[in-house]
């Protein structure tokens, strides 16, 4: 607490050049970008932890099943962690080192399975990257921009502001303070703002706070409310579900692990966690020694992102004999959905 106190003139300086950077794209001082097809942001004021991947994951669930017309989507992030540079789309060539760990589990539940309507793409310059996708594949009906609230040089026509539940935006406070990455009233950029990783049995007066506590700064932003929801344990070798696993080591590259580690406590003998920071690049000798403190008769079970990290790194023998299983996730709204209005191209920017 004292430090944050002794942080905090730091913190008004990073929030007042924020506002600055801003308000020059409100103004229209700098230059943002807005195709004509559907772009939907998801994004955060604080530095990673709020789910964007499963919420990115639910909206392309949504968009597919939409009847009429057929859509064909996108997705688009800067691919955190991957070691190339430039405008990439998915292949099955590509690893996490090549398109960063989100960008890959998206590609292996969707892209890998529906080429022609899901592509992933990853891109550091947002704008420059939607025009060359859009070049490519003008087939295109809807971009889902992940993390890029802040990517002020792209226009999205609905911006959708998570904020976990845990530590929401509005208790926190910008670098080097807290975490926010500029000041709280950014959120009233956001067409919905959407507090994830909320318990399920979370009660109206607690919702109707937090409602009050985020119109303090986006006072006209409608707030809805999610949860997350696990599916069975999913084997590395078989990609088969199962109901069998009792003792499990989890292992976890998360910037907010504390929900998983619950659940994983809640549903199965959790003999140890091994926390990794989030994104962590795993080497094989950190694996090795996973597996070789793996107690007889417990598995390793670990998460999507992780997983597809970690099965990179293993041979095919590994892959059959070793116990490995990931822990599938889903967004679960409490209550309301998002509507409908949030998912389509607006009418005057369609032609």
């Amino acid at each position: 607490m004292a430090l944050t106190q002794l942080l905090l003139p730091f913190s008004r300086v990073y929030s007042f050049i924020t506002d600055v950077r801003n308000k020059l794209y409100d103004k229209g001082l700098k230059k943002n970008y807005r195709p004509n097809v559907l772009v939907v942001g998801v994004g955060n004021l604080t530095v990673g932890g709020t789910g964007k991947t499963p919420m990115v994951e639910y909206l392309i669930k949504r968009l597919l099943s939409s009847p009429d017309p057929t859509p064909v989507l996108a997705t688009l992030s800067r691919g955190y962690g991957r070691r190339t540079t430039g405008f990439r789309i998915a292949t099955d060539a590509d690893t996490a080192d090549t398109i960063g760990d989100e960008p890959l589990q998206i590609y292996r539940k969707f892209g890998r399975p529906m080429p022609q309507r899901v592509r992933v793409c990853v891109g550091e310059r947002r704008a420059d990257a939607m025009r060359e996708l859009l070049k490519r594949h003008p087939d295109t009906s809807a971009i889902l921009l992940d993390d890029a609230f802040q990517h002020r040089a792209v226009r999205p026509h609905v911006n959708l502001l998570l904020t976990d539940y845990n530590r929401p935006f509005y208790g926190d406070h910008p670098f080097p303070a807290g975490r926010l990455r500029e000041g709280r009233h950014g959120a009233n950029r956001a067409d919905a703002v959407i507090v994830t990783k909320c318990p399920n049995d979370l009660s109206a007066d607690e919702r109707l706070q937090i409602q009050t506590d985020v119109g303090r700064y986006a006072p006209a932003v409608p707030v809805y409310f999610a949860g997350l929801s696990y599916s069975r344990p999913v084997s590395f070798s078989t990609h088969q579900s199962t109901d069998s696993l009792r003792g499990v080591v989890l292992v976890s590259g998360l910037a907010s692990a504390g929900p998983l580690e619950q659940y994983v406590r809640q549903t199965f003998d959790l003999v140890k966690h091994h926390r990794f920071a989030d994104h962590h690049a795993y080497t094989r000798a950190e694996l090795d020694r996973i597996m070789n403190d793996l107690p007889t008769g417990t598995a390793l079970l670990t998460t999507e992102k992780d997983w597809v990290k970690l099965d990179a790194l293993l041979t095919p023998d590994e892959l059959r004999q070793w116990p490995l299983f990931y822990l599938p996730v889903a967004v679960t709204f409490l209550g309301d959905e998002l509507p409908d209005r949030f998912l389509r191209l607006p009418t005057n920017e369609a032609a």
